[in-house]
């Protein structure tokens, strides 16, 4: 598989005296995959953003308790798609920084390939109601579709494992 140029991770300057302490998070979450009329599809989710815009993204996390980074990604894809999935392999992880009124926040979220193996796309279970809509996406239209280039990064290596292994 050929990849782009990857960018070096922005070194992030001290905190000078005064200014927003920052908090690091991690997530998990991943692409849920089932086959679909093209292919495989993928269910993905529809947020607002803090600004009010609409966002189409892959479900997330945060794990619970001492579950670990596979458990709550299955745990996070039923809860915000309505959808069972069974970890098929690991996809890797993305780093972002975003700013609250009182924080920065550092994230990491460690995304897994799922296979669809039960349920109902619905957001009725998701306990915190973020989403706002889930779709089966087509793997190939996925990159028209999310919004963000990270995310499109991670859904890319879900399109070369399933061209490797399935």
């Amino acid at each position: 598989m050929q990849r782009g140029p990857r960018r070096a991770p922005v070194p992030q300057p001290p905190r000078p005296e005064g200014g927003l302490p920052t908090v690091e998070e991690v997530s998990a979450g991943g692409v849920v995959i089932r086959p679909g009329a093209r292919g495989f599809e993928a269910a993905i989710i529809a947020r607002y953003n803090r600004g009010g815009r609409l966002e189409w993204c892959l479900p997330k996390g945060h794990p619970e308790g001492e579950e670990d980074y596979a458990c709550a990604a299955v745990r996070e894809v039923e809860e915000e798609t309505g959808i069972t999935g069974s970890i098929l392999t690991t996809l890797g992880s993305i780093e972002y920084w975003f700013t609250v009124p009182t924080h920065r926040v550092h994230k990491t979220v460690h995304h897994f390939l799922l296979e669809a193996v039960g349920g109902v796309l619905t957001i009725e279970n998701d306990p915190d109601h973020e989403a706002v809509d889930v779709a089966w996406v087509a793997l190939e239209d996925l990159d028209r579709t999310l919004s963000f280039p990270n995310e499109r990064r991670i859904v890319g290596a879900a399109r070369q494992v399933i061209a490797d292994t399935l």
